[in-house]
């Protein structure tokens, strides 16, 4: 018995019936040769974290474009702590936390540049819209690895397409661990997000509304700690009743989701971060134009896609996959004047 049956064998013996035990892998497209030392959602947690995608998410913004502070979430702060939500969770319930992992690791690659700006840009100018979860598993199926993707497991596949959404039963992902992530990013995103809008001047603790934080907790930290709290009871109480779900109860449910619309309205969608959102829109449009009408000067791989799958979607892939930064490079790089010095 090589080391990995021996997790597969412990999985059996510790984790919850419910869980997803490696060993029942649906599987990978691509059938390979199974590995002496790491189990399946093992591996696809790896080829996650040693993907380019993955690193660009350090250079891309969760909330708070092109930002000097050091302090400020990107996207891959944000997928950092969204697993260490869904660990903490996943732990306590007795789940599979390497296809947590895999799953939270994964969920956010496919995020275009300047925060949901990207997304919102994208999704109006293609034909079939644009939304950031289906990209993930595009991303990770048929870009990566020069074009052949990473041959991840269905789970972990199943649960990166269906983290999006809030409350939406019908898309659920099909495994506890799957449905771990999608409340782990709720709960991580919404308070994070109010951490960085105070560290802003946006917003103040007082601001928040009073019947909500008596219920979610008085500060960052309590919030964090209530939610988890509530959904492990929740979800192991549903375990004990037969019912495969997680959730949080329907009090702390309601509580954060009210607080979520309070995030929109003030901060996400409110007035103040509108002129940021403008220019990164205007940036992506042109950016997205020039490529559509000009696209032999899209880099070789994007000009395949092109000739593979249309215009659209070659323009789209290569703009998704950019950082912010390297974005504004490319804009500069096009439109605007390059300084020289004559010597006469």
């Amino acid at each position: 018995m090589n080391i990995r049956e021996k997790i597969e064998k412990n999985e059996k013996l510790i984790l919850n019936p419910f869980a997803t035990y490696s060993i029942n892998t649906k599987g990978r497209k691509i059938l390979e040769k199974e590995d002496d030392f790491r189990t399946c959602y093992m591996i696809d947690r790896d080829r996650i974290i040693h993907s380019k995608s993955f690193r660009r998410l350090k250079v891309k913004s969760q909330v708070y474009i092109k930002t000097l502070n050091d302090h400020y979430r990107t996207r891959l702060t944000h997928t950092l702590e969204v697993c260490q939500v869904a660990r903490t969770i996943g732990k306590a319930i007795g789940l599979n936390e390497d296809l947590i992992e895999a799953i939270a690791l994964g969920h956010d690659i496919g995020h275009g540049p300047f925060a949901h700006t990207g997304e919102e840009v994208l999704n109006e100018l293609l034909p079939n819209g644009f939304m950031h979860n289906s990209n993930s598993v595009r991303v990770l199926t048929k870009i990566e690895n020069d074009g052949k993707g990473l041959n991840l497991t269905t789970e972990v596949l199943n649960g990166i397409l269906y983290h999006s959404g809030f409350g939406l039963d019908r898309n659920n992902p099909t495994t506890l661990e799957g449905q771990v992530v999608k409340y782990s990013d709720k709960i991580a995103y919404v308070n994070h997000d109010i951490d960085d809008s105070i560290r802003a001047g946006l917003l103040k603790e007082k601001d928040l509304p009073m019947d909500i934080i008596k219920i979610l907790g008085e500060n960052h930290n309590k919030r964090i700690n209530n939610l988890i709290i509530d959904c492990v009871n929740k979800t192991l109480e549903n375990i004990s009743e037969n019912i495969s779900k997680v959730e949080l109860s329907l009090e702390i449910e309601e509580a954060l989701s009210n607080l979520r619309r309070f995030m929109f309205k003030k901060i996400y969608k409110g007035n103040i971060l509108k002129l940021e959102r403008d220019k990164a829109k205007f940036i992506l449009r042109h950016i997205y134009e020039y490529f559509y009408n000009k696209p032999e000067q899209l880099p070789d791989f994007y000009k395949n896609i092109v000739l593979k799958e249309g215009l659209h979607q070659g323009v789209a892939d290569y703009i998704s996959g950019m950082s912010d930064e390297y974005c504004l490079r490319v804009f500069n790089d096009i439109y605007v004047p390059k300084c020289s010095t004559y010597i006469i």
